[in-house]
């Protein structure tokens, strides 16, 4: 029986002790706002830059840094044996893989989905189906029975490569906040920028803070709105729209639905436009993006504003 995606996370890091790790966390000068607002009935957070502190702020693709690439790529092909069935060139290693990923998101990216203000989102773990597809070509085998069919392989592969390229780790108080907030009895989702490993890697992090209950019991399945499935990200209108259809089938209005995040102008400004109630998580420098302007202006000001995850209880008014 293959590994669960879930699984393989856990095998490869107790194989492999070399992760990159983000920077030490560095609060910036911020007050909290934190009087209760009465009438959520469900939360969603962010993941990457909220519960996830991930290097660089956010998760990337591509880093402008090519020594970073250069590792993360080396260390890929190198885990999944794939050197032997490249076409020989003059290039790394790297540089001829790099060159093959470098096109699948090129590619990528120009497809969007024919909207107009439309920010297209991909799974990753399809452009690297693409690249596995290619080396297949010249008898490329792995080992199924540890790594399934391709398609799971490539979401393996696209995990080993992202987490091998930007280190994360769970932020400060982040699985006593999830537990806060399912033990009161508040629906619970994940709106954002997101990829097929995600969940499984925001379970694994949070597991280094303490015991996570099963997924199910931290999150509503109906609001995990997750971007690489809806083929758009924040602030398309279309990933938004997906957003509110979720919300109005699990019976709640937008105003009952408190957003969790750290980029003001691109989460919660939109979060704000369509009715969402908004909360500014500024613990961190790393993933904060926004101007003094944003938390001026009535347009994307947020309700309230966070040091600590762990404050989101007293605006919930969580005992």
């Amino acid at each position: 029986m293959p590994m669960s995606l879930r699984e393989y996370l856990e095998f490869v890091h107790d194989k492999d002790a070399l992760w990159p790790k983000p920077p030490p966390v560095d609060p910036p000068r911020a007050k909290p706002s934190l009087a209760p607002l009465p009438g959520v009935r469900a939360v969603v957070w962010n993941v990457y830059g909220t519960l996830v502190r991930i290097a660089d702020g956010e998760l990337l693709h591509e880093h402008p840094q090519q020594l970073r690439m250069q590792v993360a790529l080396e260390k890929t092909v190198e885990e999944f044996n794939m050197w032997n069935s490249m076409y020989r060139t003059e290039e790394a290693p790297w540089e001829y893989m790099f060159q093959r990923w470098k096109n699948a998101l090129d590619e990528a990216r120009l497809a969007g989905t024919g909207r107009r203000g439309d920010l297209p989102a991909f799974d990753s773990a399809r452009l690297w189906r693409k690249l596995v597809a290619q080396l297949e070509k010249k008898e490329y085998e792995y080992d199924r029975s540890e790594y399934g069919d391709p398609d799971e392989l490539s979401e393996k592969i696209a995990y080993f490569f992202h987490a091998k390229l930007q280190g994360a780790e769970a932020a400060p108080n982040a699985l006593r906040t999830l537990q806060s907030v399912a033990d009161a009895g508040l629906k619970q989702g994940v709106v954002g920028s997101t990829q097929v490993f995600t969940l499984a890697q925001l379970q694994r992090l949070l597991g280094e803070q303490g015991t996570v209950p099963p997924p199910g019991e931290l999150f509503e399945p109906g609001l995990l709105v997750q971007s690489h499935q809806v083929g758009a990200r924040p602030p398309s209108p279309t990933y938004w729209e997906a957003v509110l259809e979720r919300v109005a089938g699990l019976d709640l209005q937008p105003g009952e639905v408190l957003f969790v995040g750290s980029d003001v102008p691109t989460d919660l400004a939109a979060a704000r436009k369509h009715g969402l109630r908004t909360a500014l998580y500024a613990g961190d420098k790393l993933g904060l993006r926004g101007k003094l302007a944003d938390l001026k202006n009535p347009a994307s000001k947020p309700d309230r504003l966070l040091t600590d995850l762990a404050q989101v209880r007293e605006i919930l008014t969580i005992a």
